[in-house]
């Protein structure tokens, strides 16, 4: 079974890992998106404009509408860059609907706005999955962001020695892991949550596999 890798800006394809590649429509790289490689696509908040969300909406609508796009995102808020958070918090509405229209996933970038964010999910009534990526927040925030029907990705903060998360993870199940942008690889983090779990390598990428299944099967 391969290893799941749910969120990366990696484009190479190695044998053994499924990886979804993140792609931002406010780059010029959509232009020769793939139509089969895994994917998700979305505005990242980084980038994403106001004055420009007609046309990056357009063709974010296009794109996300084939097969092999997985997940909306990454999109999300971030309080100490991007346009003002009222603006991003257009932006972050706008695929939030575009995913409830097409039943896909979003993945999400959060910076110091987890309050603004859950205010958006409970306002919305969002229906389909929205998953944190990359998380190292603290244990409390975590649970909270599960009570509030959050899906959570873990990336290579599990490696520091200081991880603050581990009892986090060994208690939940509907979880998953990524690379993001690190030059950590995936196997080094399910080795690590493997370990953190006292699971077995396969046990974990079966469990991270039956939870992808769940998740796209089930939006």
């Amino acid at each position: 079974m391969d290893y799941l890798d749910l969120h990366t800006h990696h484009a190479n394809e190695e044998l053994g890992i499924t990886s979804i590649e993140s792609l931002s429509i406010t780059d010029d790289e959509f232009q020769g998106v793939s139509k089969t490689k895994l994917i998700s696509v979305g505005l990242h908040p980084w980038y994403a404009s106001v004055d420009k969300l007609d046309l990056q909406m357009h063709n974010l609508s296009l794109i996300a509408a084939q097969k092999n796009v997985k997940l909306i995102g990454e999109c999300g808020l971030d309080k100490l860059k991007g346009e003002a958070i009222e603006n991003q918090v257009t932006i972050l509405e706008a695929q939030i609907n575009l995913a409830e229209k097409l039943q896909k996933p979003l993945i999400l970038h959060c910076v110091k706005a987890f309050d603004e964010l859950i205010a958006i999910k409970q306002r919305l009534a969002v229906k389909v999955p929205m998953i944190l990526h990359g998380f190292n927040k603290n244990e409390e925030l975590g649970r909270q962001l599960l009570a509030k029907g959050f899906l959570l990705s873990f990336g290579s903060s599990v490696l520091q020695e200081n991880f603050k998360n581990a009892k986090l993870i060994n208690g939940m199940d509907n979880f998953f892991l990524e690379t993001d942008k690190s030059t950590n690889s995936i196997e080094e983090i399910y080795q690590v949550v493997a370990e953190i779990r006292k699971c077995s390598i396969n046990d974990l990428k079966a469990r991270i596999f039956a939870n992808w299944e769940k998740l796209i099967l089930n939006p």
